[in-house]
């Protein structure tokens, strides 16, 4: 039975522009702390971005994010599932980065996650570019590779940037299956769009077994069918789930580095989420919201909303593996 120290702070008890800002208004526990122990699922902020080739800005993304999270509720409104009910969840509080050392920073990241799944929490981490899932694969699948359902409009399979660069917000997918990580037979990626550099990185992904949807698969066939698919891809086996923010048309999501028209609305992001329900879900990630290029902060709340669709399936798969 989950521990009413968990329960967030209601809004009926404290305004929601009021307080300290904690991810949805969990109570932030850190290692040591007399509660930790009993931590179930850990949401985690990863505020950096040395991986970024282009626009910086997603180091600021797990502020805002949780300061947009003071609106989340507590019971999702189709499912009727309560994520603080089925799992003590709680803020763990960020990753401290070394913003001059990229190699450096993803040893810290690698460490930490490494030590969450030694303590037996699932993570749901807020971004920071998406090579941070590199180092977060890197602690959660030190005992065998998982698989993967990737929402994004980019493969991040490229191989490197700038004649030699091997660790960028582009390469981590790569990395994650050339270091045994990832299951490229058990990875689906979903939404890919944009003009190119070559096509490479679709090219290293198919030839080893990567499923890859194009955005018009998506828009063709419907979320129903497509996520029918990823379900037989992953199976029951240990999953992980990455959302990168640029999933989301640049019209409804445009605080990120890299957006991509075309893409799909808000509701379609959700119902797709919606439909990993049942799965062996053991950790996700949502990356690159990027403040500086939406000061409404309508991209924030747009990513807090996918967190709490994704903390949801989360809740309900790891009391699952609790039995």
């Amino acid at each position: 039975m989950p521990n009413p120290s968990f329960q967030p702070v209601s809004g009926f008890d404290l305004p929601r522009f009021a307080g300290v800002p904690s991810f949805m208004r969990l109570p932030h526990i850190q290692k040591g702390d007399k509660l930790y122990s009993d931590v179930e699922i850990g949401l985690v902020g990863v505020p950096w971005d040395g991986g970024t080739t282009n626009r910086p800005g997603a180091r600021h993304g797990p502020r805002q994010l949780r300061d947009y999270s003071t609106m989340i509720r507590a019971v999702h409104p189709v499912s009727h599932l309560k994520p603080f009910e089925l799992c003590n969840c709680a803020d763990l509080g960020d990753v401290p980065p070394n913003p001059a050392d990229l190699m450096a920073s993803l040893d810290r990241v690698s460490t930490f996650y490494s030590q969450l799944k030694d303590d037996g929490i699932t993570p749901l981490t807020a971004g920071g570019d998406h090579l941070i899932s590199l180092p977060i694969l890197r602690g959660l699948a030190k005992d065998g590779p998982v698989g993967m359902i990737h929402f994004d409009a980019h493969t991040d399979l490229f191989n490197e940037y700038f004649g030699g660069t091997k660790y960028t917000h582009g390469t981590p997918f790569r990395r994650a299956i050339e270091e045994e990580l990832l299951d490229p037979r058990r990875v689906i990626q979903i939404g890919i769009r944009g003009t190119m550099y070559d096509g490479e990185d679709i090219e290293f992904g198919r030839a080893n077994g990567v499923t890859i949807l194009m955005i018009e698969d998506l828009m063709e066939r419907g979320f129903a069918d497509v996520m029918a698919q990823a379900r037989d891809v992953v199976g029951k086996q240990p999953t992980y789930c990455s959302f990168d923010i640029d999933f989301i048309d640049p019209s409804q999501a445009p605080g990120t580095g890299t957006p991509e028209i075309g893409g799909p609305d808000t509701y379609t992001a959700q119902r797709l989420v919606r439909e990993m329900r049942g799965l062996n879900l053991i950790g996700a990630d949502l990356v690159e919201v990027s403040p500086p290029f939406d000061p409404s902060g309508q991209t924030a709340w747009v990513g807090v909303s996918i967190m709490f669709e994704i903390l949801c399936i989360l809740a309900e798969s790891h009391r699952a593996r609790l039995g």
